[in-house]
């Protein structure tokens, strides 16, 4: 077979965009099968449809304005023809006449003239010959390839497909399938009011959307895809609905029913930000922040297959009765398509108890562990192994629990003017901790009182790093602080990552690095010491 020699750009699909045809011919696509679909599963019919095209039109380009030129054919002056063994230039017939050659039998020569005046002689009307196969476009080219296609771009192109498909207004799209806004059945307020009062029968139960069609009447002549699909958009765009289902099952809540610390951030976890540049980072400082697991650093999740997880617990989280879902975790929890909010099943490892949780997802965290944190007499610093579940939507959680035992860890206590210090105190643990970050609260309202005053008056965060050192500085020997000390002292009256105040040991003339992450104040006689009175 001759070789293609014209074929499709090397950078074709790392630079291929969404076109108005491509989308088009999705939206026919689904009319014609009236069933939503994802853009996973859509990517490879437009791929497809799309290699065909260019298939197409790479021969037509190769045939360019006449016939392909097969030395079996017979040919008549005036006719136009294209030479693959000449990079597809085009000439026409000006004349035939016999051939002459007793080794080969009866043909004849066609005079062909080319666009530049020349005129050369081909064979004709001869049956053996190499360039008699039919050419076909690329037909090794891997770029024309689907299955090469999708198995190196899918993830690109599914990026660019999505997007495309959001900005068509003819497109609806819930639960990550999409479908033509003109074929949906109309949902109207009294369906949507009888789904309310189902759900809030249903006692804090999610319902998938077929639970929910049990109750409604809609058209049965229609295709229950179809009906499923319709029921969802309606709830979607109520606001009274929150979809609330892990990626591939649609499980429907009502908002006001949701724990008020899911539909808005609980107060420990909220994070002003402050700017600063991680490129001062080394690597050291870049091991702990990975360490730390905090779900404000942003940071790329592992790669392989992540199964278990030990989280140390900061104050935040256990005020909240949270888990963050920082880089490290965030693949062992359930996701979702487009739900902010996920509800799915924690497993006490030790009971084996199940307890309704929450993801949120643009918040980074795990909602529902108070009572669980209590039962287990868990404080800040202590260790939870955090696991994949055996059944699909469930988490486990585990304390490293023991014999309680008193121990001298750090406590936070609050003085007459609302300031946070510690001290080393006698205190009983039940559960493994982690020593750098262990710190016992004895009075929580008076936390969240010094909380509420450091929010108010806003202390720049290089004073309250500077004031929380030095108090941590009276309780070591050796005059230092480890910055992870530092990082668990500060979010006892303030949310802030590892990065910030990781920038500001290294960068800050106030503050000495004397190995092994461990941090000194300079001498207070030098004038970098600060004294602030704000509530820590």
């Amino acid at each position: 077979m001759a070789s293609a020699l014209t074929t499709l750009p090397l950078d074709y699909w790392k630079s291929a965009t969404v076109s108005k045809q491509d989308l088009e011919f999705t939206i026919n696509y689904l009319f014609e099968n009236e069933t939503p679909l994802t853009e996973k599963e859509l990517l490879p019919v437009l791929v497809a449809a799309r290699i065909a095209a260019e298939r197409a039109s790479l021969l037509k380009k190769q045939q360019g304005d006449g016939k392909i030129y097969l030395p079996k054919e017979h040919y008549q002056p005036g006719e136009k023809l294209v030479f693959s063994s000449l990079d597809w230039q085009s000439g026409k017939v000006v004349a035939v006449r016999p051939g002459v050659n007793p080794e080969v039998g009866e043909f004849e020569v066609i005079e062909v003239e080319f666009g530049d005046g020349n005129k050369r002689g081909f064979a004709a009307n001869l049956a053996d010959h190499k360039l008699n196969q039919l050419l076909e476009a690329a037909i090794d080219d891997d770029s024309l390839d689907i299955d090469k296609v999708l198995s190196t771009y899918s993830a690109e192109l599914e990026i660019k497909f999505a997007a495309a498909l959001k900005g068509d207004e003819g497109l609806v799209q819930i639960a990550g399938r999409w479908f033509p806004r003109a074929l949906l059945v109309d949902v109207n307020v009294g369906h949507l009011n009888l789904a309310e009062a189902v759900l809030d029968e249903a006692n804090g139960k999610p319902l998938p959307t077929l639970a929910l069609l049990e109750q409604v009447e809609l058209p049965e002549k229609v295709n229950p895809k179809l009906i499923e699909f319709s029921m969802n958009y309606a709830l979607q765009e109520d606001e009274r609905f929150d979809e609330i289902g892990p990626a591939g099952e649609v499980l429907w809540y009502l908002h006001r029913l949701e724990p008020e610390d899911v539909r808005q951030t609980p107060l420990q976890l909220r994070y002003s930000p402050v700017a600063y540049d991680r490129s001062v980072l080394s690597a050291e400082m870049l091991g702990l922040e990975a360490e730390l697991k905090d779900e404000l650093s942003d940071l790329a999740s592992p790669p392989g297959q992540v199964e278990e997880v030990v989280v140390s617990l900061t104050y935040p989280h256990w005020r909240a009765g949270t888990l963050p879902v920082s880089a490290q975790v965030r693949t062992l929890f359930p996701t979702a398509y487009e739900s902010q909010r996920v509800r799915f099943t924690l497993i006490d490892g030790q009971t084996k108890e199940a307890m309704p949780a929450w993801v949120v997802r643009q918040n980074r965290y795990v909602y529902g562990l108070s009572e669980w944190y209590r039962k287990y007499n868990l404080i800040p610093g202590s260790l939870i192994v955090v696991r994949k579940g055996k059944i699909r939507g469930q988490v486990i959680v585990q304390a490293r629990t023991r014999r309680p035992t008193k121990e001298w860890v750090r406590t936070v206590l609050v003085g007459r003017d609302g300031g946070i210090v510690f001290a080393m105190l006698k205190q009983n643990i039940a559960a493994d901790y982690n020593e750098r970050m262990i710190v016992v609260v004895p009075d929580v309202d008076a936390v969240d009182r010094a909380w509420a005053q450091v929010a108010r008056q806003q202390p720049p965060l290089e004073v309250m790093v500077m004031n929380n050192m030095r108090d941590l500085t009276r309780l070591n020997l050796q005059g230092h602080v480890h910055a992870q000390e530092l990082y668990s002292a500060i979010n006892i009256s303030r949310r802030c990552p590892p990065g910030p105040l990781l920038v500001m040991l290294v960068t800050q003339p106030g503050f000495t690095h004397i190995g092994d992450m461990h941090f000194r104040l300079e001498d207070p006689d030098h004038g970098r010491a600060v004294t602030y009175h704000y509530g820590g």
